[in-house]
């Protein structure tokens, strides 16, 4: 039972730096790049949930204590990043794309998307410190 819990927690913590590294560095640099980075950070963002939800069932199952209520508010802050890279930073990859929006729009839409999600990741990975120890 050990290998597989190893396995899925490495996953976990690459495909989770990956996802907020690459969200801190596009907010910061106002999202240029990413449109280059859209793929690979939602390919991410789905590991990072699925193995995430895995390790809460395997290793939290059955408890609800202050250590799984601050990994709970994380997860959700990890939920609504994806859900608002995906949404806003996607129709604004898109409508750069097909022309439908200026360069200068399309930018600052990927700019905000990126800038929410790093701040809801950089809540995640709060949790994820503090629930070690509550």
């Amino acid at each position: 039972m050990q290998i597989p819990l190893i396995i899925t927690l490495s996953l976990h913590v690459l495909s989770s730096v990956f996802w907020a590294g690459s969200s801190f560095t596009l907010a910061r640099t106002g999202g240029l790049g990413g449109e280059q980075l859209f793929g690979p950070q939602m390919g991410a963002a789905v590991v990072t949930i699925l193995t995430g939800a895995y390790l809460g069932h395997s290793v939290h199952a059955g408890a609800f204590g202050t250590a799984e209520q601050i990994l709970a508010v994380g997860a959700l802050a990890a939920l609504v990043a994806a859900v608002v890279q995906g949404a806003l930073g996607g129709r604004a990859i898109l409508s750069l794309r097909n022309g439908k929006a200026g360069e200068a729009e399309a930018r600052s839409r990927i700019a905000t998307a990126q800038r929410v999600a790093a701040l809801l990741l950089a809540v995640t990975a709060a949790c994820m410190g503090a629930a070690r120890y509550a």
